[in-house]
């Protein structure tokens, strides 16, 4: 699979995963993916179970793509997920073969305050 053709499908599944289209969100999954979340400690195994955890889910939630960045089979999504409003900082490590998501882990963090300690240092980010 092409360059562009995974970064066209992570986008559709971006976009899809923003407006809760459940179906669309997991094309681009293979059959027996596995999805971790290390945080947590949890591993999913197979693309229904990836597809119905995520629908149980009873949160509103919204994507917003920082950057995706990645070349052959890794790719590694960057984005802000909020649910009800409150903003989670994340990382999706996608690896692709054959053309589809095998594995994904992914890392979430949230907003904290400034340092002081570092304030001479820092431009302040919207």
């Amino acid at each position: 699979m092409e360059t562009s053709e995974i970064r066209a499908a992570l986008d559709h599944h971006w976009a899809a995963s923003d407006t809760s289209d459940f179906e669309a969100e997991h094309d681009i999954y293979r059959d027996d993916a596995v999805l971790e979340y290390p945080q947590s400690g949890e591993r999913i195994r197979g693309r229904r179970n990836i597809q119905a955890s995520r629908t149980a889910q009873p949160n509103q939630k919204r994507f917003t793509v920082r950057r995706i960045v990645g070349m052959g089979q890794l790719w590694i999504t960057e984005f802000i997920l909020s649910y009800e409003g409150q903003p989670s900082f994340s990382v999706s490590i996608m690896e692709f073969d054959g053309g589809k998501v095998a594995r994904e882990t992914q890392y979430f963090g949230d907003a904290f305050a400034p340092g002081p300690s570092r304030a001479q240092w820092v431009e302040r980010m919207a």
